[in-house]
């Protein structure tokens, strides 16, 4: 009997990687990025000054900018910053009620990944590793894990 090394054949499309150092690329994603960013703000009731740290310390006049609109180009970083926010919104959409999802951020946590911090806290003192990390957690719940 002889085997096959090769995946097996799908419809799945494997969708190509973004690179966020390309400036068009950045251009494209940013307007849609900053809209994310604002709705789940207001969703979660985070206050200004903890989303500009979530946003990775940004300045007032910058941060008020962004949130004025206009059209803005977002550095690397900070789409990075939001797109894990995304993730973390949606998984937790996926596995809470659409209440506990809005207030998880804002809620003492006893796991130990949090040390008793709200999840917020945690992400606004722990940067991206931290905002991987919650990702990564909310990602295991969702699959069971």
């Amino acid at each position: 009997m002889a085997f096959s090394h090769a995946y097996p054949a799908t419809r799945h499309q494997i969708a190509p990687l973004i690179d966020l150092s390309d400036r068009a690329e950045r251009d494209r994603l940013s307007s849609g990025a900053i809209r994310a960013f604002f709705n789940i703000m207001e969703q979660w009731k985070v206050r200004d000054e903890a989303a500009r740290q979530l946003l990775g310390g940004v300045s007032n006049g910058a941060f008020y900018a962004l949130k004025k609109g206009g059209d803005r180009t977002l550095d690397e970083d900070k789409l990075r910053r939001i797109s894990y926010l995304v993730g973390i919104f949606k998984a937790l959409n996926i596995i809470y009620s659409e209440e506990l999802a809005d207030k998880w951020m804002q809620l003492p946590n006893k796991n130990r990944i949090f040390g008793g911090m709200t999840p917020k806290d945690y992400l606004v003192h722990g940067g991206l590793p931290a905002f991987a990390t919650v990702r990564k957690l909310l990602d295991a719940r969702r699959g069971g894990h």
